[in-house]
């Protein structure tokens, strides 16, 4: 079978490598750079276990700028272009995925289009409606940065908002490309698999927020957090997982997506969502008085990643907290070897690490690093476990 994807970041990226397992499959993008480095089987993203499996002969990926060449002939087209956020409309800015709906649609009406993008509640029905002779899928990821095709083989479930043969084929194909053989496979309406995803990552968000908070309290009674969270996990209805503090909860899906389903809520009566975005705004406003209350001249802000294993920095925690100290006239510098930049938003830009922590009255992390222990002295972090 034949199958294009559209959009070559970490949904793409992963969910070509899953499909060519077994199907021909053209990745589209329209960076150049990025098609040629998928075509010499280089992964464009940060991701350890895609950059070793995309050197496998037998899977079955092309890349190209010519986005109807890949259109034709495909029995589906799988949209995952990047929805960013837009405060000024309060809503994902879906100009991407509509664009290549509309390119799709007039090269190829017989494919099935699916929308591997984060998009609003309610925005493939309407799509669905504009276009009724092709059948459109929305179909949510739910994957970890860094892990992406990690948690495509291994998935925890495989959502796909058709109930109709074609969202039928399509939940097989991705069941078909991982490497797991018991997986739940639920098919809904696309409205309905919509909110699974912005409700997933806000449940997530929630749970961030709420071990955060737990975090401030124990920092401003002088209590132990570690003790607290490990009690609290103890619980089996709570466990251990996803209990790790930080700056707040960051990265490319969980603040936006938290703001769209909040957005979403027009009209409906809530407290818990609001609560959940006016918290990351409170962690951070307590991290950065935390250290600013150390009285330093020169904050060096560790790493602007979210994650190990990772090189996107859009939208990190770290990054909130770096503008509130700076906006109190303090001065800032960075170490961040993904950047090639010397400077960052006005800061410093070290590529060495040892210039960057001499120069640093206070290092802050959002989670800990081997490199950082010779200077644990100057480190603050809320990182008490050492992972997520």
């Amino acid at each position: 079978m034949k199958i294009a994807v559209v959009g070559t970041g970490y949904v793409g990226m992963s969910i070509a490598a899953l499909l060519a397992r077994h199907h021909d499959i053209v990745a589209v993008d329209i960076d150049a750079e990025r098609v040629e480095l998928v075509n010499r089987r280089i992964s464009p993203i940060v991701d350890p276990e895609l950059t070793t499996y995309l050197t496998r002969e037998e899977l079955r990926l092309l890349a190209t700028t010519n986005s109807q060449e890949a259109y034709r002939n495909s029995e589906f087209v799988v949209i995952a272009t990047p929805t960013n956020y837009d405060p000024d409309t309060n809503h994902f800015d879906t100009s991407t995925v509509e664009s290549v709906v509309e390119d799709a649609v007039n090269t190829n009406p017989r494919a099935c289009i699916v929308i591997k993008s984060t998009v609003p509640v309610g925005f493939t029905k309407e799509l669905q409606e504009k276009y009724p002779a092709v059948k459109i899928v929305f179909s949510p990821e739910f994957l970890r940065e860094g892990r992406a095709l990690h948690d495509n083989l291994h998935p925890s479930r495989i959502v796909v908002g058709d109930t109709t043969e074609r969202g039928r084929t399509f939940a097989e194909l991705l069941l078909e490309g991982s490497l797991e053989t018991d997986v739940p496979v639920l098919l809904t309406d696309s409205t309905e698999a919509e909110a699974i995803k912005l409700f997933s990552n806000t449940y997530l968000a929630l749970r961030v927020a709420y071990f955060n908070e737990l975090d401030t309290y124990a920092a401003s009674r002088n209590l132990s957090a570690a003790q607290i969270i490990n009690g609290v996990g103890l619980d089996p209805r709570i466990g251990s997982h996803y209990n790790n503090p930080s700056f707040g909860y960051g990265g490319y899906c969980l603040p936006k997506d938290t703001k769209q389903l909040l957005a979403n809520y027009n009209e409906v009566p809530q407290n818990l969502i609001s609560a959940i975005v006016d918290a990351n705004r409170t962690r951070k406003d307590f991290i950065a008085d935390d250290i600013l209350s150390r009285n330093p001249r020169t904050v060096g802000v560790y790493r602007l990643i979210m994650k190990e294993g990772s090189d996107n920095f859009r939208q990190s925690a770290i990054q909130g907290v770096m503008k509130r100290i700076k906006s109190k006239g303090i001065n800032v510098v960075v170490f961040e070897p993904t950047l090639e930049e010397e400077e960052f938003f006005h800061s410093k830009v070290y590529g060495s690490f040892e210039k960057f922590a001499a120069e640093s009255d206070v290092i802050i992390a959002n989670r800990q690093a081997e490199e950082l222990k010779p200077f644990n002295e100057k480190v603050y972090s809320r990182d008490i476990y050492c992972r997520d």
